[in-house]
């Protein structure tokens, strides 16, 4: 059962911009209880009217490429010049607990603490990444709470990149110099969704090496299609520690939206991205009944004893699942 606020005292709650019924809101649209999606999507019903004013930036990176610290550094910026800021953080989870692992609020303590900024973290539950539709439906509900930059930060692990680049406005991908990191990028195919590449850590004796990876990464962009014809990805450098570059790379943000509505392609993509989170959703939806279908639930253990015993093949397993799911 349900026994939180009223969902009429959760949307004036989000559209007066208060945090605890903020994040009871969200806390709400990350249920899989059945009765709790149904009153989810009646609140998000009331919310989405208020929605879909926000400029959407993902930021995804190579793992040690500083994102907490760069979405911090900007983040801080950004409320400076008076914008008000959501960080969707999506945490790896526990495959045994659902809970998070990297907690990236405790390492976003300054920005946190902004009254004019909303830091959440959130477990992936190891779904392709840690993107799910929790992710769109909470963009749903900060943006109707008068957030006017939402980051949406991913794993940087393969999959969750092309999922984050298919709801937001703007997608970077954050690097460093060494380690064959500018080879891995190439090889994950994460310079293709890249609307700029920033090559952070740029300070120190590091310096000289960013610059050269920059340079690398900028060749590698020449050998591939750009993603709109009107846009070609930048690539520049960085220090989310000292904070150089920050100013630049958002002007370039704001370059690529100015660009975009000025020839369509902003409304474009988001009616894109409409109707791919309609399908996603769908998915979802469907593997969730399938897990829950009281017949292969019944067979489930069943069928793995059989399937681990070795008189059971993995095709044949599927058939037995599918069958009791249909019937």
């Amino acid at each position: 059962m349900y026994n939180g606020p009223s969902i009429d005292l959760l949307t004036k709650g989000v559209l007066n911009g208060e945090r605890p019924l903020l994040a009871r809101a969200i806390t709400l649209v990350e249920s899989t209880h059945p009765y709790h999606r149904e009153l989810a999507n009646r609140l998000l019903s009331q919310l989405r009217p208020h929605a879909g004013q926000a400029h959407r930036v993902g930021i995804t990176g190579v793992p040690g490429a500083g994102k907490s610290t760069f979405i911090e550094t900007l983040g801080l910026r950004l409320v400076g010049a008076q914008h008000r800021v959501a960080v969707l953080a999506v945490d790896p989870s526990s495959t045994r607990s659902g809970g998070s692992i990297l907690a990236d609020k405790t390492r976003m303590t300054k920005l946190g603490q902004c009254q004019e900024a909303f830091v959440r973290p959130s477990p992936s539950r190891a779904n392709l990444g840690g993107v799910t539709r929790v992710t769109r439906e909470t963009i749903t509900i900060v943006e109707a709470a008068g957030f006017d930059v939402v980051l949406v930060e991913t794993l940087g692990v393969g999959q969750s990149e092309i999922m984050v680049a298919d709801m937001v406005d703007f997608f970077l991908v954050l690097m460093i110099a060494g380690a064959g990191d500018e080879f891995q990028g190439i090889k994950k195919g994460i310079l293709e969704l890249a609307d700029l590449v920033a090559i952070n850590k740029a300070d120190g004796d590091n310096t000289q090496r960013a610059h050269q990876a920059a340079a690398a990464y900028q060749s590698a962009l020449r050998l591939l299609a750009p993603v709109h014809p009107d846009w070609h990805p930048p690539v520049m450098t960085c220090s989310a520690i000292t904070g150089d570059g920050i100013e630049e790379l958002w002007s370039q943000v704001l370059r690529h939206q100015q660009q975009s509505l000025n020839n369509g392609e902003w409304q474009a993509r988001r009616q894109r991205q409409q109707l791919r989170g309609v399908w996603s959703m769908v998915s979802d939806t469907l593997l969730h009944k399938f897990h829950n279908h009281p017949k292969v639930k019944i067979t489930t253990e069943t069928i793995e004893a059989e399937v681990l015993s070795g008189s059971l093949s993995p095709s044949e397993a599927v058939q037995r699942l599918l069958t009791a799911f249909e019937s």
